[in-house]
């Protein structure tokens, strides 16, 4: 087997595809896509998102403070691809692709309702980087849709068929390996 060494590049893959939502008082509701979203901190829970500064997002973000990230599943991919290609300078990507803007309970930017998820977000740091530039974020609330909580209150994230991106393509997240911890928990031998 052999291997190949290629120019720096970024090659972390699969990645979140997410929607984030923003709006500016006033005027309609914006929709990016984006695959440069992560976790940064868990106390206090903290998610970070990059965008370039020519994106019709960007400025909103910036002057605004807030957005909300939006988990996409297999029903919302053909929105997301949408809400990544078109421009909202241009079209009003909300009522194209016939998405509901969800009223946030911390802040003004909407969620998605169609969505599963919605992290409620309040920029705390900009940090220009180059071609993109970061946006950390305090989570400030979550909603989650309920039909995905169980008889016990527990939330099925794993069930709503959330997608990821992988070079250019999206894909379903599918088959269960194991669980955190699962490497080193014992296990009955079979005698």
């Amino acid at each position: 087997m052999g291997k190949e060494f290629w120019k720096p590049g970024n090659m972390l893959y699969p990645v979140p595809a997410v929607m984030v939502s923003s709006q500016r008082e006033g005027e309609k509701p914006n929709i990016i896509t984006l695959a440069w979203a992560g976790t940064v901190c868990s106390d206090p829970a903290m998610v970070s998102i990059s965008v370039r500064p020519e994106r019709y997002s960007y400025d909103i973000i910036k002057e605004t403070g807030e957005f909300v990230i939006n988990l996409v599943t297999r029903e919302l991919a053909f929105a997301t691809d949408y809400c990544g290609v078109k421009s909202g300078r241009n079209v009003d990507k909300f009522r194209d692709m016939k998405l509901t803007p969800l009223t946030s309970k911390q802040i003004k930017a909407p969620g998605i309702a169609e969505s599963p998820v919605n992290l409620e977000c309040q920029v705390q740091e900009i940090l220009p980087l180059g071609s993109h530039h970061m946006f950390l974020a305090r989570v400030a609330g979550v909603t989650v849709e309920d039909s995905y909580l169980d008889e016990s209150g527990k939330f099925r994230l794993n069930d709503t068929k959330l997608v990821a991106y992988s070079h250019g393509e999206y894909f379903v997240l599918g088959e269960k390996l194991g669980k955190f911890g699962f490497s080193v928990e014992k296990r009955r031998r079979k005698r």
